[in-house]
């Protein structure tokens, strides 16, 4: 179990971190499998010929990070993987008695009303036929052109032989994962991060490993640490508005990062579905490294989650790939939903949909600060969502409990953070979720009554 152990007694890392970082990592390839046993921390300590308080020290670390369990009669086991919560929340609750700040959701239902006035001359696109035959894999050259185009409006240059149309984001990163990675391999990402990229690794086998941040994002010099501890394969970014923190990476750490990526052959995922939302946004990784990035986004965020539309710009080497995995998922998007999409995109209705949105997320962003401002909060202007950092005593699921009974839903840190994580005492609310600007005043005001209430709440439900 230890044949390949070399410590470094001469180094600066102490002994019993050595030791507890080779088990962690051999438990999170699976090569220590659940329920697989320890040796006794005296045989340990004999092989490697270090004091057993080490061996201890190195055991109480994997414990900390619930990695291994040690029950009277069964020595040192490898604890079960614990299943990240994929079952997350998606849809709006339709309680009247209930504001339900939990999910994304446009702050306006512009796309419904927009929609019905081309559906009635749709059937006189000359592209119409088009929708009852199997496409490209990639997707019709007409929709990936007018896709190119409406990015070429907001900054970013796209070639349309490079796209991949994909039926919303999350299908866009369960296809590049398939498609660049093999079961047991390491993925990257903020160690608070979007719930669907811990559900997808789970599902498809792959080891989620975490990277601390600060209050402008993931931390270069925390990247650079794990990469020379780990072998990762792929690193997943939301550098615009990250969901949930909101934080937006800048011009100057997002070059860092390139060039740790560069260092260490990392493949970029750049999930950039909010950048239509903010004033300003920095450059895309994109343009940084088009060698090694993936820039995946759609129109779930900014104008409809129902309408799933999107594409991936993938680096040449991995074009084919994407294509394969597409036919292998439904041979292609579909051509409809191509359809409705680029109509919207050529009319300039998508683009007035989006800046509606904008000015309705900048006023409501308004209305937070005036609800929440005297709070420890992170949001920015357009953002659909905030993050709230909860005073002393409360923690995410406390808050979150007590807000429902006050007839506010939220969702806990808990729901975003990664396994061995312990998730901050925070919770994300979603501006655009609310009805009317009038129901998310009242549900602000009644989340910071809450707050300013916790210890008395506290210690009633105790």
């Amino acid at each position: 179990m230890l044949d390949d152990l070399h410590l470094d007694r001469d180094g600066d890392t102490p002994l019993y971190e050595q030791l507890a970082e080779y088990l962690t990592t051999r438990i999170e390839k699976g090569a220590l499998p659940p329920g697989t046993r320890l040796p006794p921390h005296r045989d340990i300590a004999s092989q490697l010929e270090i004091n057993i308080t080490t061996v201890t020290r190195a055991i109480a670390e994997l414990k900390t990070h619930a990695l291994v369990e040690s029950r009277p009669g069964r020595g040192t086991r490898v604890a079960a993987m614990e299943a990240p919560n994929i079952d997350f929340q998606t849809a709006p609750s339709n309680c009247d008695d209930v504001i339900d700040l939990s999910v994304n959701r446009p702050a306006l239902d512009l796309y419904t009303k927009t929609l019905s006035g081309s559906l009635a001359t749709l059937a006189d696109d000359p592209r119409y036929t088009d929708i009852q035959d199997y496409q490209q894999p990639v997707g019709p050259i007409w929709a990936r052109t007018a896709y190119a185009q409406w990015w070429q409006t907001q900054g970013l240059s796209l070639d349309p032989a490079r796209l991949t149309l994909i039926d919303g984001a999350q299908h866009g990163l369960s296809m590049i994962l398939r498609s660049v990675t093999q079961p047991g391999e390491e993925i990257l990402a903020d160690s608070v991060t979007y719930q669907g990229i811990n559900a997808l690794c789970h599902t498809l086998g792959r080891t989620l490993i975490g990277v601390d941040g600060d209050a402008q994002g993931m931390s270069p010099e925390q990247l650079e640490a794990i990469c020379q501890r780990h072998t990762p394969r792929v690193l997943f970014l939301v550098p615009c508005m990250h969901n949930p923190t909101t934080r937006t990476l800048s011009k100057e750490r997002r070059q860092a990062i390139v060039e740790i990526a560069r260092r260490h052959d990392l493949l970029l995922i750049e999930d950039d579905v909010y950048r239509p939302l903010q004033h300003s946004p920095p450059p895309p990784l994109l343009d940084m490294a088009p060698e090694r990035t993936f820039h995946v986004s759609g129109f779930s965020k900014c104008v409809a989650p129902g309408l799933r539309f999107g594409a991936i710009a993938s680096p040449a080497d991995y074009h084919h790939d994407l294509a394969a995995a597409m036919r292998i998922d439904c041979w292609s998007s579909s051509p409809l939903t191509a359809l409705i999409a680029t109509r919207l995109l050529e009319s300039g209705d998508m683009a007035r949909i989006i800046d509606a949105q904008h000015a309705e997320l900048v006023a409501r962003h308004t209305i937070l600060l005036e609800r929440l401002g005297k709070q420890s909060l992170w949001s920015q202007p357009g953002a659909t969502h905030a993050w709230l950092l909860l005073p002393e005593p409360w923690r995410g699921t406390d808050f979150v409990t007590a807000s429902a009974e006050q007839g506010v839903r939220l969702l806990p840190a808990s729901a975003f953070t990664l396994r061995k994580v312990a998730p901050p005492a925070a919770v994300r609310i979603n501006l655009a979720a609310a009805r009317s600007r009038d129901a998310l005043a009242e549900a602000l005001s009644r989340l910071d009554a809450l707050m300013r209430r916790g210890h008395h709440y506290m210690h009633d439900i105790a």
